[in-house]
């Protein structure tokens, strides 16, 4: 069958200022360069992964979309068109990676910060100590004292097990398969410098990674790969997923022409078969299920870990966030429909699962109002993209936030959308060893510690306007918040008020 495909986008070479070095034929991961007589693209097999764009020495090489495609129509966009011969050719489900890029509303940028001047002045960042660090797991309702035979004053309150985050940012569960051994390794040592975490996801932790155990969070999903007591005890905190923003109700799939010797060891399964893990945890169809898995982890290292449960933005996330604190755990990672994903089906991502935004502030307030909010911390994902997200997710409830995207972006990902192909270009979303060496662990985390870094350092000029010296004082803080552009009903289950109203 001839293909009615055109191509997506069109790859323009100035022939002029063009040297013939190749180096865009070497770097191209998906057949779109070929060298004849000069550099020949496959306009068809162009991704807009911008590998070639950015190491043509002599800047010769323009990506642009190929507005030509289709004749216009503002219901039949050339996107629909275009999944629809996909699918009139393949009989498939049309895969994708990354997060959903429709033109929702997206919530943050319609929420601002309020800020203080005369009653209640602002603090100077630079001149006056601003407190980031936060602590991850269950809190006491109250804290108890006692002196000792030296008259000195103790805590008697027996504290459950915390983690210490210098900044209240922590690397999303990326799997490795999913995404390579030195992304994996980067975002490990990443995490060791900056004083936060990182999470394996759900395909086990290479050897490699050991020296970093006490900065990584390990994942339990329905697969249990690579789930051992070991594995469990290596970590500073154990997460058990129930769902996931980018495709909520679904399980996983790497496919077995991912799964080599180092993944096989990894996962603890064939080298070569596909690592599936289905959408329910085949053992966990209630919360008191869910509670035993809890209490199960919890035993096997010894109450020394906090136990976190992560699920997806759904309808009625508040209720499913409040069983699961009753169960037990000790934090409730909640991932938005905005949420990055190694591989989805494009249907799921694009249409199932409500904003972060909301589910925040949904969870936190049900949590509150049922005096249960000190019994579990709140993660917050799902397209967290710069420290101004960070500030507002906070004050409507989160401890922390969790980045992938946005990590990825930062060690070199150009979002093509492309990562379940397993060609990626940068050496993130990719198994095969000639693309993987292009990416350096090294420099990599460097980049991603510049980037908490540099959030960090917003955040504190964001608690000093607003005249708090700690992140702990913006937590929950929704009087902070004002929205624009919001009606009515959003405003109400955000929990804000207009901009423009006063306390």
């Amino acid at each position: 069958m001839m293909s009615q495909i055109p191509p997506e986008f069109i790859v323009k070479i100035d022939y002029d200022t063009c040297r013939r070095c190749r180096r865009c034929v070497m770097n191209c991961s998906f057949g779109c360069m070929q060298f004849k007589d000069r550099v020949v693209p496959d306009h068809k097999k162009c991704v807009a992964c911008h590998r070639c764009t950015t190491f043509c020495p002599e800047s010769a090489i323009t990506i642009t979309k190929n507005e030509l495609a289709y004749k216009d129509s503002a219901n039949w966009l050339p996107e629909t068109r275009q999944n629809i011969l996909k699918q009139a050719e393949t009989g498939g489900i049309l895969l994708t990676g990354m997060g959903n890029p429709r033109p929702y509303q997206i919530l943050w940028d319609h929420m601002l910060i309020d800020a203080c001047q005369v009653t209640n002045p602002s603090i100077d960042p630079l001149r006056e100590p601003m407190e980031l660090r936060t602590f991850l797991g269950r809190k006491p309702n109250r804290l108890e004292f006692n002196r000792d035979e030296n008259d000195e004053i103790e805590l008697s309150t027996e504290l459950q097990p915390q983690v210490k985050l210098d900044v209240p940012i922590v690397f999303a569960a990326m799997s490795y398969g999913a995404i390579s051994l030195n992304a994996h390794r980067a975002l490990a040592m990443a995490a060791k410098n900056s004083g936060t975490l990182m999470n394996t996801g759900e395909g086990g932790i290479h050897k490699d990674l050991d020296p970093y155990v006490d900065n990584i969070v390990v994942q339990v999903a329905s697969g249990r790969f690579g789930v051992t007591s070991e594995y469990l005890n290596n970590s500073a905190m154990v997460e058990i997923k129930i769902g996931q923003g980018a495709k909520p109700g679904i399980g996983g799939h790497l496919p077995g022409e991912k799964v080599g010797n180092e993944i096989s060891k990894t996962r603890m399964i064939p080298i070569g078969t596909d690592a599936l893990s289905p959408a329910p945890h085949h053992d966990i169809y209630s919360i008191e299920d869910l509670s035993q898995l809890i209490y199960a982890i919890k035993e096997a290292t010894n109450y020394t870990k906090p136990v976190s449960v992560k699920i997806s933005a759904v309808h009625n996330v508040a209720a499913i966030a409040s069983g699961i604190v009753r169960a037990g755990a000790d934090a409730v990672t909640i991932d938005g429909f905005r949420g990055g994903t190694g591989a989805a089906p494009m249907v799921i991502r694009d249409n199932v699962g409500i904003p972060i935004e909301l589910a925040l502030a949904a969870v936190d307030q049900r949590l509150r109002d049922e005096g249960i909010r000190n019994n579990a911390s709140i993660l917050c994902a799902g397209s967290i993209r710069n420290s101004g997200d960070v500030a507002k997710a906070i004050a409507l409830g989160a401890d922390a936030v969790v980045i992938g995207t946005a990590a990825l972006v930062a060690i070199g990902c150009r979002v093509c959308q492309k990562c379940y192909t397993g060609n990626c270009a940068w050496g993130i979303a990719t198994q095969k060893p000639e693309l993987v060496r292009r990416l350096d662990p090294q420099v990599s985390a460097q980049r991603l510690s510049n980037l908490l870094t540099a959030w960090g350092h917003e955040l504190q000029e964001i608690l000093g306007s607003l005249g708090v010296n700690s992140i702990e004082s913006l937590r929950g803080s929704r009087e902070r918040l004002r929205g624009i552009d919001l009606d009515e009903q959003t405003l109400e289950l955000l929990g804000i008020k207009p901009a423009g109203v006063g306390q």
